[in-house]
């Protein structure tokens, strides 16, 4: 009787703690889903149906907000700006980073620890912090007004994270492919290029999405160095719209909306090899 009791007692444990955590997890998605339901139907709407009914549906529904800003040629150019500066970085973090700690991972030297401790202070480093440095230096190299005075300082910043999640991962390659590479006359280089890199085809997509993802939301860093209309990312260009036309909500919303499209479109179709590179090298 009291085995069926305690038993009885841990289902009823194991029921509210899973009502727990669905009920946070409805009150996650609601908190993130909300705002974003509401700029794309507030871009559907006026600003004066805005001011009027702030939470209502639109009456008449509005296209016109967003088809103005698809037409926009500047849009699109801003558009263009952000996908250049995103690849740019992430060629530059991929090769750097899986580099880095395929040395730190898989050799023996003096000083590798204290190399790897500050790849991991870097997280602790906002960019925001080095703006003024930063600002001095590429206007010494005249990269002021170039997207690689942008994409340069990101991959930098990129650095610390993609160290930490390689390193894991190529220590967590079993060392026989490594002997077997050496015996069939495989230097370093050439380990690296035709057995570790085709291993880490997971991690190398996990963090081209974050490198991706980092960059086409990176604002501080564009406004800083980029001050021609013509080399703003899209970022810029919602501060730049909201500040326009600071009194048209609608238009501020549809702008945002078609703005947040690409990089949520992007996360959501990669999602799953984002997980299954965070976690390759504590299931290998």
């Amino acid at each position: 009787m009291t085995s069926i009791t305690t038993a009885r007692s841990h289902r009823a444990r194991r029921r509210l703690s899973r009502a727990v955590l669905y009920l946070l997890a409805i009150v996650v998605l609601a908190i993130i889903l909300i705002p974003l339901a509401y700029a794309v139907i507030g871009g559907f709407r006026t600003s004066s149906q805005l001011v009027s009914d702030p939470v209502g549906l639109p009456n008449p529904w509005v296209i016109t907000n967003y088809i103005d800003q698809l037409l926009n040629t500047a849009f699109w150019r801003q558009i263009w700006n952000s996908f250049f500066i995103a690849v740019v970085t992430t060629l530059l973090v991929l090769p750097a980073a899986s580099l880095a700690s395929y040395a730190i991972a898989r050799y023996r030297f003096r000083g590798k620890e204290v190399i790897y401790t500050f790849f991991t202070l870097g997280l602790l480093f906002p960019i925001a912090v080095a703006v003024i440095p930063l600002f001095i230096t590429l206007r010494q190299a005249n990269l002021l007004n170039n997207p690689f005075g942008v994409a340069l300082p990101q991959a930098a910043f990129a650095l610390p994270l993609a160290v930490v999640i390689f390193r894991p991962f190529f220590q967590s390659i079993p060392r026989d492919l490594f002997e077997s590479a050496a015996l069939d006359g495989c230097g370093p280089l050439r380990t690296y290029w035709s057995i570790v890199l085709p291993l880490s085809r997971p991690v190398l997509a996990t963090i081209a999405i974050l490198a991706v993802v980092a960059s086409w939301n990176a604002f501080i860093l564009p406004l800083l160095i980029l001050t021609e209309p013509t080399q703003w990312t899209l970022p810029i260009g919602v501060n730049n719209v909201s500040a326009q036309f600071s009194t048209d909500y609608a238009v501020v919303l549809a702008y945002a909306t078609l703005a947040m499209i690409p990089a949520l479109a992007f996360y959501f179709l990669f999602q799953k090899q984002i997980v299954g590179g965070l976690t390759a090298g504590a299931v290998k």
